[in-house]
């Protein structure tokens, strides 16, 4: 019997409510230029790696599309909202956390997100929530982005385990595809989007909220 050993957690949109803040930045600041994004087109960024979100806005906007600008612009509207409310967490997040420490589970943030964002966003200056994990692998940290599972494997690797003693929790489904092409479990908590027919075949089970996963893990 195989006996899990380790939760790999995504962030964005899996332990911060970071989506709708996002969102919200790209209308403002595209709307400011005289872009316009709808909620469907942002959907189809999450989980991606930075230069898959590049070529999607291409595609759509045309190659001239100034897309660092704006992903700049985005990123200090977003600093400024959770400097002045806080970083905001997902329901059920820190109960998770401490039911996972006190249940000596391993612990792994694996995103795309670059290092210095994640420790930003999770460290003292931000959530301070960096305490409950054994490790991080992120973004900048790996030669191939999600749907690749190079990210959830190096986690596996440091965390000294395998495959199969593992959950993944994740939001896009990028992140279901990653988890899937790893041969993790992959145990979906949606955020702005619910995952298409495809990806949710591949997932172990879907979620309403990281509580959830505590159900799960007790069997």
């Amino acid at each position: 019997m195989i006996v899990i050993k380790a939760i790999i957690f995504d962030m964005d949109g899996l332990m911060i409510d970071s989506e709708r803040v996002t969102y919200e930045g790209y209308q403002k600041i595209m709307g400011e230029r005289g872009y316009v994004i709808d909620l469907s087109f942002y959907t189809t960024l999450l989980g991606r790696p930075i230069t898959s979100i590049y070529q999607t806005f291409y595609d759509a906007y045309g190659n001239d599309f100034p897309i660092d600008e704006i992903i700049n612009e985005v990123h200090l509207y977003m600093q400024n909202q959770f400097d002045t409310f806080g970083v905001p967490l997902k329901k059920g997040l820190i109960d998770l956390l401490k039911y996972l420490h006190q249940n000596k589970y391993k612990t792994m943030i694996a995103t795309s997100s670059n290092r210095e964002r994640v420790n930003r966003m999770l460290g003292t200056d931000g959530a301070n929530i960096l305490h409950y994990f054994n490790d991080s692998i992120c973004g900048d940290e790996v030669k191939e982005g999600k749907p690749n599972p190079e990210v959830f494997l190096k986690a596996c690797k440091k965390l000294a385990i395998s495959p199969d003693e593992a959950y993944v929790l994740e939001d896009s489904e990028m992140g279901i595809l990653a988890a899937y092409n790893a041969a993790i479990k992959c145990i979906c908590v949606p955020d702005l989007k619910q995952p298409e027919t495809i990806y949710a075949e591949k997932t172990y089970k879907i979620v309403t909220s990281l509580l959830d996963v505590i159900t799960i893990i007790e069997g």
